[in-house]
């Protein structure tokens, strides 16, 4: 019986005992370690991860994309090679989802930080100041006529009730101090389509490309509005003001100031000039998603309440018509607000529809 280690000059390699201890004891090393040993015709391979080849140093801010992006989308778990929609990238968003009202594409490709917006302010407000300037000084080149106009109210009242329709003033500076503010809300009022275009302005980068077409149409509503509400107060609400007024006091002389008249009448006629852009306060609220016109309806005795308001703090008198025939614009004005937020909600229900 030959001994069980083999002869002594046979090799280790040809021992069939050994051969098949030594595979196994290979294997169980080869599954306890973590390394790729390379196959003995093979080259040697380096595991490495290369950040240029997949584009991570190109990674940018993307409103559209949320966090990041990529130049061909190497990060992400989408099983296209980016995290979310478009290029790829750190974020998740959905164009569509980025835009309640289904817009392909934001107004704007880059992102402004806090400081940049503060920069567009001050030159928004830089150009306003400007704008009213030469509103200014164009409008004293007409003062005359300016008072002129402004002064009719009073004086077709006066004259309706056979009293001097002569204004007095009681301080050398009151005619000076006069035409300056003459000539300032003059000018406001004929600068005003600037003003709301940088209003617009400012506000148009943060909107998408289909919203910035409402530019047009909104100059001209805020515009047709606030001219409107001074036309009124210049011909109906004032002059119904000051008549009521004259004929409660006719038993006394009156000797009435240019300085305080004209200040009763730019109080009452840029008063309503503002209120009436109540449609289109109620406008952007409902494309903000704050209100419909379901919420308005139903809580108008709420906004009746807050029109009274608004009427008896414009109104210079204490008597109950003149602040209705305050309030009755506004009401109006509210239900034209409400119609169009009902064309706001009936327009962003058909693209969500088509879309």
């Amino acid at each position: 019986m030959p001994p069980l280690d083999g002869p002594a000059n046979s090799p280790p390699d040809s021992d069939p005992q050994t051969t098949p201890l030594t595979s196994s004891t290979t294997q169980e090393e080869s599954n306890s370690e973590t390394a790729v040993t390379p196959a003995p015709d093979q080259p040697a391979t380096e595991l490495s991860w290369d950040p240029d080849a997949h584009g991570v140093n190109d990674i940018t801010l993307d409103d559209a994309t949320g966090i990041g992006s990529t130049g061909d989308g190497a990060i992400g778990n989408d099983g296209t090679g980016g995290n979310g929609s478009g290029s790829g990238g750190f974020g998740h968003s959905d164009s569509k989802a980025d835009d309640p009202d289904g817009d392909s594409e934001p107004a704007e490709h880059g992102k402004m930080t806090f400081l940049d917006h503060l920069e567009e302010l001050r030159s928004r407000i830089i150009h306003s100041i400007i704008a009213v300037v030469v509103g200014f000084f164009a409008s004293w080149t007409y003062a005359d006529e300016i008072y002129a106009a402004l002064a009719w109210p009073i004086t077709s009242v006066m004259r309706e009730l056979n009293i001097p329709d002569q204004l007095v003033y009681t301080n050398p500076t009151a005619v000076f101090s006069l035409y300056v503010q003459l000539a300032f809300v003059a000018g406001l009022f004929l600068v005003s389509p600037y003003l709301l275009w940088q209003v617009w302005g400012f506000i148009a980068p943060g909107l998408y490309p289909r919203e910035r077409h409402y530019a047009i149409p909104f100059i001209f509503l805020c515009t047709g509005l606030f001219l409107s509400g001074a036309a009124f107060a210049y011909r109906i609400a004032f002059p119904a003001t000051l008549r009521f007024l004259l004929n409660f006091s006719k038993q006394f002389q009156a000797m009435i100031t240019v300085n305080e008249y004209f200040s009763l009448a730019i109080m009452i006629i840029l008063g309503l000039a503002i209120v009436f852009e109540l449609p289109v306060l109620i406008l952007f609220l409902t494309m903000l998603r704050v209100v419909t016109p379901g919420f308005l309806l139903r809580n108008f005795r709420y906004a009746l309440l807050l029109i009274f308001f608004v009427a008896a703090l414009i109104t210079p008198t204490p008597d109950v018509p003149t602040m209705m025939l305050f309030a009755a614009p506004l009401t109006g004005l509210y239900f034209l607000g409400v119609g169009m937020s009902y064309v706001v909600i009936r327009l962003r229900r058909k693209r969500e529809e088509e879309s």
